[in-house]
């Protein structure tokens, strides 16, 4: 049974040539090729840090909304952690409203 995720995933964008929006295509790809149905992508912009993480002061957020299998989340999270141009990656599982407004 596909779940519905969200994905907050920090770009490392220091030193690279490739524009922003090819960085965040190419991610998604990655999810897409893991098994994600991708439903939104939404373009956080530039954050500062609030301290210097691996010689990073600053990092594009970028959240993806997507549904998937739950064990796909694991692969995903795997296959990410090899990508030089993701900092950082957190997910959690959506809450379905429409059910939430059926009970009242």
């Amino acid at each position: 049974m596909k779940r519905q995720y969200e994905g907050l995933i920090v770009l490392n964008t220091k030193g690279k040539e490739e524009s922003v929006d090819k960085m965040v295509s190419s991610v998604g790809n990655e999810m897409e090729s893991e098994g994600a149905r991708l439903e939104q992508i939404d373009h956080l912009g530039k954050r500062k840090f609030p301290y210097n993480a691996q010689h990073l002061d600053e990092g594009y957020y970028v959240n993806y909304l997507f549904e998937a299998e739950p064990a796909m989340l694991d692969a995903l999270k795997d296959k990410l952690k090899l990508n030089p141009d993701v900092h950082l990656q957190h997910y959690q599982r959506r809450a379905v409203v429409a059910a939430a407004e059926d009970a009242s």
